[in-house]
């Protein structure tokens, strides 16, 4: 066994073992941190396989973005996991079958891609590039419809993400834009003319008999 093989199974046991503890942490901060180590392990096991760039946006995207805010977004709520847990075991078959289910499914897909046959070569053009940059230039010429295609429904999503944000409710707090553009002076400020008064000082007291 090289170097390699070893990594490689050192971090498929890491990755499988802060998988299963994601789904059987009671904390939900546990189980986001040891999601993020499932994502770390994922991401070396593509640099194994000299795939740097899904490596990098993995850690980028995943682990730099959706899981910091995920965990900020468990702190600030402080959600109480005990009442979700209510019910596990009486929903646990019908979850444990569908899981199996798709177990099955997707193995019957990726079951080809596991078959060891030596790879095509790649174009002279892009044999000369690196990893990152020959993936580069094939998404953004053979398939950047695609890729456009995929931007719109991003952006979809995020307009419609926002759009289901801002939606009222009773409990919501919102200001109109078209209520702030039209608003005056007059309705803002009141000027109010008051006369000066000026308290007389009162008068020293003397003692009696005495003067002043």
């Amino acid at each position: 066994m090289n170097t390699t093989s070893a990594l490689f199974y050192l971090f498929s046991a890491v990755l499988l073992v802060s998988a299963f503890r994601v789904i059987t942490a009671r904390s939900t901060v546990h189980s986001a941190l040891f999601l993020v180590l499932a994502f770390f392990n994922a991401a070396c096991v593509w640099m194994l396989l000299k795939a740097e760039f899904l490596a990098i946006a993995l850690v980028l995207v995943y682990v730099g973005a959706v899981m910091v805010l995920f965990l900020f977004v468990v702190m600030m709520l402080d959600i109480n996991t005990d009442s979700l847990r209510e019910g596990f075991w009486t929903h646990f078959p019908l979850a444990a079958f569908i899981g199996v289910l798709i177990a099955l499914e997707m193995a019957l897909v990726l079951k080809g891609g596991f078959r060891l046959t030596d790879a095509a070569p790649l174009p002279e053009d892009l044999a000369k590039l690196g990893n990152t940059r020959a993936l580069g230039k094939v998404v953004y010429t053979q398939y950047l419809y695609p890729l456009q295609v995929a931007a719109v429904l991003l952006l979809v999503a995020i307009i419609s993400a926002i759009a289901l944000t801002l939606r009222k409710r009773k409990d919501s707090r919102y200001q109109d834009p078209s209520e702030q553009v039209r608003a005056k002076k007059a309705d803002r400020v009141r000027l109010v003319k008051m006369d000066a008064v000026i308290e007389k000082p009162a008068a020293a007291a003397t003692p009696e008999g005495g003067k002043a």
